[in-house]
């Protein structure tokens, strides 16, 4: 008899501390509604007390997002739980989830406290959040690190003072898979009270162990795993949410486990993440990659014509990843671009519609055909697009190995153009130079990743660029079958997140 294994996501919580990756509160309604279709079981939404910000995010996927467990992280003080409690109470199904440092590096090198005095904490606050909610989560913070028998104790109190929920978090991914198994099986056997409650753990990627310590723990008694889409965290990031789903679907005779997670939203949840958050996916990332149902070796090629199951094993279809072979070109009308987004899953408002089809017109005259994946990159941009305070008109470009690159750039504000010229290191540099002499705001390139969306000379270039301006980093995503627009458009699109969130005064609007 299989057991079922909840997932809980941290996307929205653990993988926003990812530096640049910060979401508005629209994206993260966003993304939080496709966590829904995917079917996960808890969502945890944020962080509430870390900022006003986060605090409304959380309250509106409280209120609008319905299906998964909506949890809010809370420190094991009052005031973090009254917080957490606003932003989760209209919730179809709210939690709290408390924590505290149980390591002894923690608790004398952070909290500046003892064992007894962190044991003490964390039963009044798990208390205090139990007479608010009745569902609440407690987590022992470093417990991968923590002495054994005070870990047994505070579990034992936790659950005691209102606790439903037990994690156990390898916080900085230190375990290895054999040693964290064995914990969560002696936890099973020490904590008297422990049948009563659900045993979680929330694993790091620091070592690369992340997942394998994730199964190893399910295969010895954990029912939740905490992880994020395409295992991105703090630092080297979180166990990957697909590829545990992943593992114990394939492997399901070895695990006797299943997850409740819609497999063919899967892809789409992945994309959605990178492009929201500008984190991109590596090609050889499991489960999601681009290459990860490639074949490029003759002998893999002629494998997987004769049967796809010599080289997969799985198929790309059960992940929602939707072969077409049929493309459209700048001849394709409105309904024949509206029948191929309906096959491909996209729903669009027309105002929306307009914009995707505006940029296919715009994409496919300079391309012969554009196929599945362009028209998924352009839609996904043009839904997540930032409120564009400048719009990209043209842009030329002249560069040499003999000459200084020299770029000008016309943008679009209010109806009026703005047009300029710099120079650069290089034509990119010099499209960047000029997006700022323009825009009147000066900004330190933090990171820049160009792509190929599909294969071919022809291929729609997709460039992702993470600009600090400020303090703040925000990032920007722009694709084009010239690389060097769709940097521009990328850089472009940074800024333009920059006066949405109220920078220069929106140019004094």
């Amino acid at each position: 008899m299989s057991r079922k294994i909840h997932i809980f996501d941290t996307t929205l919580r653990d993988g926003e501390q990812v530096p640049g990756a910060k979401l508005n509160k629209r994206q993260k309604i966003e993304i939080a509604e496709q966590l829904a279709k995917l079917n996960v079981d808890i969502i945890e939404a944020g962080f509430p007390c870390s900022s006003p910000g986060d605090l409304q995010a959380v309250k509106a996927i409280s209120q609008q997002v319905k299906g998964p467990v909506i949890a809010a992280l809370a420190r094991a003080v009052q005031e973090d739980i009254d917080i957490a409690w606003e932003a989760v109470r209209e919730a179809e199904r709210p939690r709290i989830h408390v924590f505290i440092g149980s390591s002894d590096i923690h608790l004398q090198k952070k909290l500046r406290t003892d064992r007894e005095s962190a044991l003490e904490m964390a039963v009044e606050a798990v208390k205090y959040a139990r007479r608010l909610c009745d569902e609440i989560e407690f987590s022992t913070e470093d417990g991968s690190r923590t002495d054994f028998e005070f870990l047994c104790r505070i579990i034992e109190a936790a659950i005691n003072a209102g606790a439903g929920v037990i994690n156990v978090p390898d916080t900085v991914g230190y375990a290895l898979p054999e040693e964290f198994g064995h914990l969560i099986h002696r936890i099973r056997e020490a904590v008297p009270s422990i049948d009563r409650a659900v045993l979680s753990v929330h694993c790091h990627n620091d070592l690369g162990l992340a997942v394998a310590n994730s199964i190893a723990a399910i295969r010895n008694g954990a029912d939740q795993v905490e992880c994020t889409i395409n295992g991105i965290g703090e630092r080297a990031g979180n166990a990957s949410l697909e590829e545990i789903v992943m593992v114990l679907k394939t492997r399901f005779a070895n695990y006797q486990a299943t997850t409740a997670i819609n497999t063919t939203e899967i892809y789409r949840t992945s994309r959605m993440v990178s492009r929201i958050m500008n984190i991109p996916v590596q090609p050889n990332k499991a489960i999601v990659g681009s290459n990860a149902f490639s074949h490029s070796s003759g002998i893999h090629q002629d494998g997987v014509l004769k049967d796809r199951t010599t080289y997969e094993i799985m198929t790309p279809e059960t992940l929602g990843i939707k072969q077409h072979t049929i493309v459209l070109t700048a001849r394709s009308g409105r309904a024949a671009l509206k029948h191929r987004l309906g096959d491909l899953g996209f729903s669009l408002d027309a105002d929306v519609f307009e914009r995707v089809y505006n940029r296919f017109i715009d994409v496919a005259d300079r391309k012969k055909e554009v196929g599945a994946q362009d028209l998924q990159s352009i839609v996904e941009i043009e839904v997540s697009k930032a409120p564009e305070t400048y719009k990209m008109h043209s842009l030329q470009i002249m560069s040499g190995s003999k000459i200084v690159p020299l770029a000008s750039v016309t943008l679009e504000r209010n109806g009026q153009l703005l047009t300029d010229a710099a120079t650069g290191n290089g034509p990119v540099d010099a499209v960047f130079n000029v997006i700022e002499r323009i825009t009147g705001v000066s900004g330190k390139l933090r990171d820049y990743d160009l792509k190929a969306v599909t294969m071919g000379r022809d291929a729609l270039g997709e460039a992702m660029v993470r600009v600090q301006i400020g303090d703040t980093i925000y990032s920007g995503i722009g694709t084009s079958p010239d690389v060097i627009e769709a940097s521009a458009r990328a850089y472009l699109n940074a800024y333009n997140r920059y006066f949405a969130n109220g920078g220069a005064e929106t140019i004094k609007s």
